[in-house]
């Protein structure tokens, strides 16, 4: 059995996520010990727990030790079972984030699944339902097997509610990735969403964006709805290219000014554009798993984030693959993965 240190590197729920799915693909049992033990708030979380007991539904596998604040727990896979399967964080959680742990290993299954996951949609510090939907996705089918998304609810904090539904068709291929060079920019536009709120939020989002990315009103949009539980608001910058898309947000928090949101916002997208390179930050996190097990490849990206290196070394104890890392200039890094 595995053991894995909880706090090591990001020490956050990566970690978890990451040892979960890839304990499902290989059969390798593991512990984890110390799980966010530098957090305000050690131990695993309601989302947490959900992934966990999602990862062992779906994998057949038992569980020793894993509760709502547990600094460890022990997880013995089984045979992954490709259906149907409804789950409920119960939180504002990601629901994002517990896809993260059951795609890897249903996405090379034997039949296709569909997953229906409730809680938050559009979180704080996890990636939001457009960023899945138009930039790692696509980027994941291309790997080899057909992945699809759905928003049939959104989710805000804290009461959460929202609902995304996923079609999962292995294929069975395995396909090289290799994303070395943006290529020419084909299309750019940046939406302001408010749900249960102000259009007038939106409007002074858009004005920031507008001036601070030098975008005219055909890039910019504004959209209204009532389709959550609660109220919410997000801004995405999407900058699609030749080889990728890439998505940028910003979230709306209660006590932070719509004009700040969207600051956050436009300041990611201007870095992205700054550094003349294809994969942004919390794109080259996530690109590892889908290139490990598919046919491999190579990315070019930014300096390389904490959230990066902590997942290079929980893959590499799962798999055994050869993942490189070299700096091609003082901002710009290439990612390797060879299977």
């Amino acid at each position: 059995m595995l053991t894995i240190d909880g706090s090591y590197g990001e020490g956050g729920g990566q970690i978890i996520r990451t040892s979960l799915a890839l304990s499902l693909v290989t059969g390798k049992a593991f512990r984890v010990e110390r799980v966010r033990a530098n957090r305000q708030r050690p131990g695993l979380q309601r989302q947490h727990l959900t992934a966990v007991l999602s990862a062992a539904k779906i994998g057949n596998a038992s569980v020793e030790g894993a509760r709502v604040g547990a600094t460890e727990f022990s997880f013995i896979p089984g045979e992954v079972t490709p259906g149907e399967y409804s789950f409920s964080i119960g939180t504002a959680g990601s629901a994002s984030l517990v896809m993260q742990a059951l795609l890897p290993p249903l996405m090379i299954a034997d039949a296709p699944s569909v997953l229906a996951i409730e809680g938050g949609t559009h979180n704080l510090h996890a990636p939001p339902f457009e960023f899945l939907q138009k930039a790692f996705l696509p980027l994941v089918n291309r790997t080899g097997p057909r992945v699809s998304l759905e928003l049939e609810r959104y989710g805000f904090y804290p009461p959460g509610g929202g609902r995304i539904n996923v079609l999962i068709e292995p294929t069975g291929e395995r396909r090289r990735l290799d994303l070395l060079l943006r290529g020419e920019i084909l299309r750019r536009r940046a939406r302001a969403l408010v749900v249960r709120l102000p259009p007038h939020i939106a409007e002074r989002e858009l004005a920031v964006l507008g001036d601070e990315l030098g975008w005219n009103e055909d890039e910019l949009e504004l959209e209204t709805s009532s389709n959550a539980v609660s109220p919410g608001n997000i801004v995405t910058v999407e900058i699609s290219s030749e080889h990728l898309t890439e998505v940028f947000t910003g979230m709306g928090e209660r006590g932070v000014r719509a004009e700040v949101v969207a600051s956050r916002a436009a300041s990611e997208a201007q870095e992205y554009l700054s550094l003349d390179v294809p994969v942004g930050v919390h794109l080259a996190d996530q690109l590892l798993i889908p290139l490990a097990l598919g046919g491999g490849g190579r990315y070019v990206t930014g300096p390389l984030s904490l959230h990066t290196r902590t997942n290079i070394e929980i893959v590499r104890k799962f798999l055994d693959v050869k993942i490189t890392t070299a700096q091609l200039s003082e901002h710009v890094w290439r990612i390797e993965v060879e299977n």
